[in-house]
């Protein structure tokens, strides 16, 4: 059976890296046009609409709003081999 102990620990590693993917990594509230992530029609958004709250998840993604109500998913989402790498190099 020993054959199989790489699939089961990378199967392993991979559930866990998933419900790790789910924990906030930052949380921000701001008016700023000048965030790592920005692009042109994020920042027009901004100066039109005012403050935002970004928040920033382990698995790579920024859910933008205003007010209480989801306006923008920034970023893609990692899966697999790259989600267990992100999450083996947070030291996890």
């Amino acid at each position: 059976m020993s054959e199989y102990d790489d699939v089961v620990e990378q199967q392993r590693l991979l559930l866990e890296a998933e419900e790790w993917s789910k924990g906030v990594k930052s949380l921000h509230s701001h008016s700023l046009t000048s965030m790592w992530y920005e692009t042109e029609a994020t920042k027009a958004d901004i100066e039109e609409n005012g403050p935002v709250t970004d928040v920033e998840y382990n698995s790579g993604i920024i859910e933008r709003s205003r007010n209480g109500k989801l306006v923008r998913v920034i970023g893609e989402k990692l899966t697999g081999r790259d989600l267990v790498d992100a999450y083996c190099k947070a030291g996890k």
